[in-house]
């Protein structure tokens, strides 16, 4: 009989806290879809973007008004430069004001912001007139096991690894080129690209470029982006290769945000 009274008072419990984390997750899902369709709304996206609202329980946050963590990303999104680009913001600490729906004329306030551009390597290959480009980090990072030099994964900004056929310069080989990329312009929105050498370390394309085409060649690794201006305004702090992408990034303390600020570019 006391078995049995055992049996019966755990299945009970298990029961309670199945339904509470079903509940839980269920209202985390909703929440997550009202603001995928207010941030869809709200930036004149095409579809809804991919959000994410971390942390659990989730009915605490809500009660609360305060998300603890939100991830936002839009992919394929167009881009009046490159033609195609996605969008990404991570944020922490994120206050939500009067309800725990997010409506499209929301303002946020962020403890902390996590602002990305990324540009795939198809597109930017297309920007340059390289349409076979590949893009990879510097090689010495890609045999390091950490990922990256910042806490998303992006490498470091010098010595890039492009590798594609430049015939535009009037040589049809391919070749890698080691490229440096920074951000300039009074607003800082363009991205550069300044090739610095070629590469025949192995990983590499391990192609010669004769003297008499280097220049051309070169330069045809070489450009400018105009026009990557991150999600919510924020100011770049790195820039660098994610897998075969290129990624701009900005990271900002203590901001508040608009929703229709999420597509500026």
């Amino acid at each position: 009989m006391v078995r049995k009274l055992v049996i019966g008072a755990v299945s009970t419990l298990l029961a309670v806290v199945l339904g509470g984390v079903g509940t839980d997750f269920g209202a985390a899902i909703y929440a997550e879809y009202r603001l995928a369709r207010s941030v869809r709304a709200a930036a004149n996206l095409n579809w809804d973007p991919s959000v994410a609202i971390l942390g659990f329980p989730f009915i605490t946050q809500a009660r609360r008004h305060h998300y603890d963590e939100v991830e936002i990303k839009a992919s394929g999104v167009d881009h009046a430069v490159v033609g195609k680009a996605s969008l990404e913001a991570t944020m922490h600490s994120v206050g939500l004001g009067d309800s725990w729906l997010v409506a499209p004329d929301a303002t946020l306030t962020v403890g902390k912001l996590e602002s990305r551009i990324i540009i795939d390597s198809t597109h930017v290959g297309r920007f340059m007139g390289i349409p076979d480009l590949l893009i990879e980090a510097p090689t010495a990072e890609t045999e390091d096991s950490t990922g990256g030099t910042t806490e998303s994964g992006i490498s470091s900004n010098r010595g890039l690894v492009f590798t594609g056929t430049p015939d535009k310069a009037g040589f049809d080989e391919r070749v890698s080129i080691a490229v440096d990329v920074s951000i300039s312009g009074p607003d800082a929105t363009t991205l550069v690209l300044t090739a610095t050498g070629v590469l025949t370390e192995p990983g590499t394309a391990d192609q010669a470029v004769p003297d008499d085409k280097l220049d051309a060649v070169l330069a045809a690794f070489s450009t400018e982006l105009p026009g990557q201006k991150l999600p919510f305004g924020i100011a770049p702090t790195s820039e660098g290769a994610r897998g075969s992408d290129l990624i701009i990034e900005g990271i900002a303390e203590g901001v508040t945000i608009d929703l229709d600020e999420f597509r500026l570019s």
